[in-house]
């Protein structure tokens, strides 16, 4: 049995704990990191991203792994009973817990659609535009992780108030193409006349711009804490500290007045139709 060293600190994701069991597996097989993945028909730095908790285990390589290791299911049973959040990467899990119950939503965006707001054709587009590439059954685990947590925008019991300002430029762009810019630009359009969403366009040309260090998204707790979440290009920040929610929301708030409101932006969705 290997020695337990019980001063090390626990600040262990569940990714970080099935690579572990997965590494421990491979070396007890007698297997290098290059070795696994030639048997198991994946890329070397998939081996080695999914045991530095870097990358989830999909239900797929884990029977693979199973099959090699001689794990005899062990690592599909132990994917599959996962919690949802352990599917999300490690800086978005406690951002994503909080979105499911939240009682409001605000985001602004300037570069992709909110998550909120993608078609399947949009949120495949976004995948494929990763960079390290990803393979093509890890990005439509990533796209119906993306749907599901759309489900907020329709929940019967204490609906949601979302908000959501979008950079003009982000509706202009045809990332995916043209088919699935129109079929994004109907979605939005449905999306701006349900119950409780809000959707305004900040259009080109203002003289003043309120966000110009990038997007974040405000959300309410049940508990009415105030919270913020920003993203980067390699991870993001979920923030509690008051005097910096405040700041966002200050933003957010003059954001609204220099966006279009939200009649005048579904006529520059009708418009944008119109011409595509």
């Amino acid at each position: 049995m290997a020695p337990r060293n019980n001063n090390r600190k626990k600040n262990k994701t569940t990714m970080n704990t099935v690579g572990a069991v997965v590494g421990r597996l491979r070396s007890q097989a007698g297997l290098s990191q290059p070795e696994l993945a030639e048997r198991a028909c994946v890329a070397p730095e998939t081996i080695a991203s999914i045991e530095q908790g870097r990358r989830p285990l999909l239900p797929h390589v884990a029977e693979r792994l199973d099959d090699v290791l001689g794990s005899k299911g062990v690592l599909w049973v132990m994917v599959d009973n996962l919690p949802e959040e352990a599917k999300f990467p490690a800086w978005v899990v406690e951002f994503v817990i909080h979105e499911r119950d939240a009682l409001t939503h605000y985001s602004y965006e300037n570069q992709v659609l909110p998550g909120l707001l993608q078609t399947e054709g949009y949120a495949r587009a976004v995948f494929r535009s990763n960079l390290p590439v990803l393979d093509e059954e890890e990005i439509e685990a990533r796209v119906a992780h993306r749907l599901q947590r759309q489900s907020v925008l329709r929940r019967k019991k204490d609906p949601l108030n979302a908000s959501f300002i979008i950079w003009e430029p982000v509706i202009r762009d045809a990332l995916g193409g043209e088919e699935v810019r129109r079929t994004q630009l109907l979605h939005l359009r449905a999306c701006a006349d349900l119950p409780g969403v809000s959707i305004q366009i900040l259009p080109l040309g203002r003289k003043t711009h309120a966000a110009l260090n990038g997007p974040f998204v405000l959300l309410e707790t049940p508990e009415h804490q105030l919270l913020a979440y920003t993203e980067v290009q390699r991870g993001g920040h979920l923030i509690h500290d008051p005097n910096e929610v405040s700041i966002l929301s200050q933003k957010y708030a003059m954001l609204r007045s220099e966006a279009l409101n939200p009649e005048e932006s579904k006529r520059l969705l009708d418009q944008l139709l119109g011409e595509s």
